[in-house]
């Protein structure tokens, strides 16, 4: 399974070292193909910089640990697939939507309310519930 990380998924297990979330890394690493795209990336870079002040090399260490596949956020978007509070959270589902992915973790309460066929989109206790085995 095709499964995309949010932004906050990967805060979770860099800098607060979430154990639930380092669970599902590491439960998808083992079954499933773990998607981030370009803009999460940046978001990542950004926040690690102004709000954790954490050196990008950790960043860079960190990211390498795990296998994943990268995709590109595009730049020009359709704004009419679905409805969003926060502006900058449609391009990550946008992504998502383009790449195929069967799944799309956040723990962003916005998400949920979209009402769309696919991706999925759950928490990581969710899909640890409801995938593990």
């Amino acid at each position: 399974m095709r499964v995309m990380l949010d932004t906050n998924i990967l805060i979770s297990s860099f800098i607060f070292k979430s154990k639930t979330i380092n669970e599902l890394i590491n439960e998808l690493s083992k079954k499933h193909e773990i998607i981030i795209c370009s803009y999460v990336i940046e978001e990542l870079k950004e926040l690690i910089k102004s709000k954790f002040l954490v050196k990008e090399e950790k960043l860079d260490e960190f990211l390498k640990d795990f296998s994943y596949e990268l995709v590109y956020s595009p730049i020009n978007i359709k704004k009419d697939l679905f409805k969003i509070r926060d502006d900058d959270d449609y391009i990550i589902l946008y992504t998502a939507i383009l790449e195929d992915v069967d799944v799309f973790i956040t723990g962003d309460k916005d998400f949920f309310e979209i009402k769309i066929e696919k991706p999925e989109i759950m928490t990581a206790t969710q899909f640890l519930s409801k995938y593990k085995k």
